[in-house]
């Protein structure tokens, strides 16, 4: 039975550094990142790695991984979500996706997806994830 639930992150840390020319468009770079979920999804310090494409001065898109390790609605376990988005001067949207097999303890067997909607200066995102656990 597939399930949704929802509630916010926060930004606890980015690192980026430039891959190539920094002043070059377009150009790309790495960050690494740490997350603090709340809600549906309790992670409490997150690792995520991204690959950006910047084609504007504040415009482009992004893929990653994230390994929370937590709970997703009270049952306990790690797993890993692959992330593709977009972003521009207003904010950025993402689309994320469990990656197959990456489920472990209670969360074995799970996949599912969902997604976000970041606006500059909000103090935390909002997510909803539809999920199935095996």
């Amino acid at each position: 039975m597939s399930r949704t639930t929802t509630g916010r992150f926060t930004f606890a840390d980015w690192r980026e550094e430039p891959i190539g020319a920094a002043d070059a468009t377009p150009r790309l770079a790495r960050s690494t990142v740490v997350n603090a979920f709340a809600g549906g999804i309790e992670a409490a310090a997150t690792r995520a790695g991204y690959t950006i494409t910047y084609t504007g001065e504040a415009t482009g898109s992004y893929t990653g991984l994230e390994l929370l390790s937590g709970s997703v609605d009270g049952r306990e376990g790690a797993f890993v979500l692959e992330q593709r988005g977009t972003f521009d001067a207003g904010g950025t949207r993402c689309t994320f996706e469990v990656v197959a097999g990456s489920g472990s303890g209670e969360l074995a067997g799970l996949s599912g997806s969902g997604g976000f909607t970041y606006r500059h200066g909000d103090a935390s995102v909002a997510y909803e994830f539809r999920y199935t656990v095996a």
